[in-house]
């Protein structure tokens, strides 16, 4: 059975773009022009997927308040705020409601694909069983590339796919400095540097949510991002 996708966008030309290109990937593709119209049909059906825009007619935050009412509702749906908002205050206020990720709508068509394959691989991957050989650890930090799984002390973190990466592309080889335009390439990402900026603080939040003493992700200022080795 095909994956559903709910496309929620006011601008019609927008959303029949990105409906076009999925409709061809073999999803089936649902827009929704409001919030209103939008909450009234995912309380029927939850689907598979979620693309929301934050602006909805009048509506400068409906993204925001959908985003709200839904993990009410079901706090496992993958939700991807698509959005021409860039400020870092959005993108952490769109991480904190609990969406999977946040984009911007200056991402190419076929980069948006790959986010969306991407976490369906991730859900898939989360159903299956460890695989030994796909197990990186560094002391304390365990990576499970097989299921996009990362834990810190024995205790699972729940990060974004974009959030995965980054760690995944900075903890590969504690000690060597990886710069922006790495994490951005390993996450399949192409953001500003304050956006990276709001990922990395996202990152260590949430690392330091279960061992307030984390201090791992070190930043190497005119160069990037390192973790650190002990």
């Amino acid at each position: 059975m095909a994956r559903t996708i709910a496309i929620i966008e006011d601008e019609k030309a927008i959303s029949d773009n990105y409906a076009d290109m999925l409709t061809r990937q073999g999803y089936t593709v649902n827009c929704y022009e409001s919030r209103s119209q939008a909450w009234e049909k995912l309380q029927l059906q939850i689907p598979d997927l979620i693309l929301l825009d934050i602006g909805l007619g009048d509506e400068i935050e409906g993204g925001f308040d959908l985003c709200r009412d839904i993990r009410t509702i079901d706090s496992t749906v993958p939700i991807f705020f698509l959005t021409a908002r860039d400020s870092d205050f959005d993108l952490i206020s769109g991480l904190r409601l609990g969406a999977d990720d946040y984009l911007t709508k200056d991402i190419s068509l076929p980069h948006l694909s790959a986010r969306i394959a991407a976490i369906f691989r991730r859900i898939e991957a989360m159903k299956q069983p460890e695989q030994k050989e796909q197990i990186v650890e560094h002391g304390d930090l365990k990576i499970d590339n097989s299921r996009m799984l990362i834990s810190w002390k024995g205790h699972s973190i729940d990060l974004t796919v974009t959030e995965f990466w980054m760690v995944n592309t900075i903890a590969r080889h504690p000690g060597h400095v990886k710069s922006r335009e790495q994490l951005m390439s390993d996450a399949n990402v192409y953001v500003d540097d304050n956006t990276i900026t709001s990922h990395i603080k996202r990152i260590r939040k949430k690392f330091s949510a279960v061992d307030a003493d984390f201090d791992m992700v070190e930043t190497v200022y005119g160069m990037g991002y390192r973790w650190k080795t002990k």
